[in-house]
């Protein structure tokens, strides 16, 4: 089974490849992430060139049904957010 990178792997990878202390890099990397996430809420997309673009979008509500119940269910609106490769990267993956 692969190994999911979680955040405490990036922060130790960059630790390693890096002189800063542990607490600084976790510090930035928190911050990367604030940034990101903000951005996503702010402008509905995040763009990384070489990498893929984040984007957030509202989807409506819909009809659903229970499956314990096999009732009838209507589910709320809400936002999403979908990740798109680059080409660049789409490419690289796919060599």
């Amino acid at each position: 089974m692969k190994k999911t990178l979680t955040k405490a792997d990036i922060v130790e990878r960059i630790y390693e490849s890096t002189d800063k202390n542990r607490v600084d890099v976790k510090n930035v990397v928190e911050k990367l992430l604030e940034i990101m996430k903000n951005a996503i809420k702010k402008d509905n997309a995040l763009l990384i060139s070489g990498f893929g673009k984040f984007e957030a979008y509202d989807k409506a509500s819909r009809k659903g049904r229970n499956p314990q119940t096999d009732e009838a269910i209507t589910l709320p609106p809400r936002k999403v957010v979908v990740f798109r490769l680059s080409r660049k990267f789409r490419a690289e993956l796919n060599s």
